[in-house]
């Protein structure tokens, strides 16, 4: 029988009853958050004292919060709970359509509108219905050419995403397929008709027929699948467009009749980490939470020529001896050696048949390459595309399936 642990009510009685809300705002949001956290919460916010706001952040934080990924959401809602004395106000604004030419929409901040939600639960404004003109007669508003909720969903940034939002995003993104056109080979299959002529296979059925060649053997290419090698930035500015990627990636990777010969993913931040194996299994949730116990650098630092290099040397032979697409999930903000960054990704291209950078700060319109890591890295990929939305990661399939496609490579390069 569990031992019974007493809750010991601070000397202010709403401080307690608060964080129990705000604890309910965190299980909202998705963080796993039960009672025995809310018991410790309150007991060591008892213990710490309620002095210094940066010491009650961290007090709620150690109690809370145990996976990289709720850092930023756990950050969102301490702000709009605890630091924002008109945090209502601002959410209820946040929440409420705004009306182009009249309001300027703003943009939530990161997990900011995930936040909102959770902390307003199933109080959420409502739309006041329209209003009589004064002669009596109803305005009708036409919205028939409006986007449906799905085509608006596939635009929308990941970042921007509320709670209801990540999860119907996750369902389309298992609804996704990444086929890729065969490859042929130097090895060739028998065939009926073709434009070679077998002549080993001619010669060896006139043998067994006493000598005499009565039909020509013909044969074609026999076709064969490439490789899918993907390698995922995980670190603090990537971590969500990461999740979302994954996801998408072990739907490719358990989806049959794709193409694909095999599908190897890595995971790199501060370091390189081979995460194939938790792909296969069909639970999406337990292959990423596999995912990220092994990979230990989820919002770390980043290191982009140092893990290219790891995967050059001790992968590139083994996944990559086919003639492998590769995928690059990545920013691009390398804060190492340029030069020995341009020299990984030399090798990584002419390592691979086809190497696709996917860059979230695409979406930005002014977007240049003015970081030295961009730099170095963007003459060396066959293409360079965005990855910050449904959309985005739809159009993969077009790059794939055209050997020609450069995306925003060559407008970038003129900028260099």
């Amino acid at each position: 029988m569990a031992e019974y642990i007493p809750l010991e009510i601070p000397d202010n009685p709403r401080l307690a009853q608060n964080i129990i809300h705000f604890a309910r705002a965190l299980r909202r949001a998705g963080l796993p958050v039960g009672p025995g956290r809310v018991i410790d919460a309150v007991n060591a916010v008892q213990a710490a004292g309620f002095t210094d706001r940066m010491d009650f952040y961290w007090t709620l934080h150690a109690c809370f919060v145990n996976r990289p990924e709720h850092r930023v959401v756990f950050a969102q809602i301490f702000r709009l709970y605890w630091r924002d004395p008109r945090f209502l106000e601002h959410m209820m604004s946040m929440m409420l359509p705004a009306v182009r030419g009249v309001q300027e929409e703003k943009l939530a901040q990161s997990a900011e509108k995930r936040a909102a939600q959770a902390l307003l639960g199933d109080q959420m404004p409502q739309v006041p219905e329209a209003e009589q003109n004064e002669g009596g007669e109803q305005i009708e508003i036409d919205a028939s050419m409006t986007m449906s909720y799905e085509e608006k969903l596939r635009s929308l940034d990941f970042e921007q995403m509320s709670t209801q939002e990540i999860a119907e995003a996750k369902r389309m993104l298992a609804r996704m397929k990444l086929p890729v056109k065969p490859i042929q080979s130097r090895r060739s299959i028998a065939s009926q008709t073709g434009a070679r002529t077998d002549y080993r296979r001619t010669l060896r059925e006139a043998l067994r027929k006493g000598g005499e060649i009565r039909s020509i053997a013909h044969a074609k290419p026999r076709p064969r699948w490439p490789n899918l090698v993907v390698l995922c930035d995980i670190s603090g500015s990537m971590s969500q467009y990461s999740r979302m990627v994954l996801h998408f990636l072990h739907a490719v990777a358990n989806e049959k009749g794709q193409g694909w010969a095999k599908v190897h993913a890595f995971t790199f931040g501060t370091r390189l980490t081979n995460i194939t194996r938790h792909l296969a299994t069909r639970d999406v949730d337990a292959a990423l939470k596999a995912a990220g116990a092994e990979a230990q650098d989820w919002e770390g630092g980043t290191r982009i020529g140092e893990c290219l290099h790891q995967f050059n040397h001790d992968w590139s032979r083994r996944v990559m001896g086919q003639g492998a697409v590769v995928l690059l999930i990545t920013d691009g903000l390398d804060r190492d050696d340029a030069g020995a960054l341009e020299k990984e990704m030399e090798r990584l291209h002419l390592s691979s048949r086809r190497l696709i950078w996917i860059n979230p700060l695409l979406r930005w319109d002014g977007f240049a390459p003015k970081a030295s890591g961009i730099r170095a890295m963007l003459p060396h990929v066959h293409s360079f595309r965005a990855g910050h939305s449904i959309a985005s990661l739809e159009d993969l399939a077009e790059a794939i399936s055209r050997p020609d496609d450069a995306g925003e490579k060559q407008r970038l390069m003129a900028l260099l």
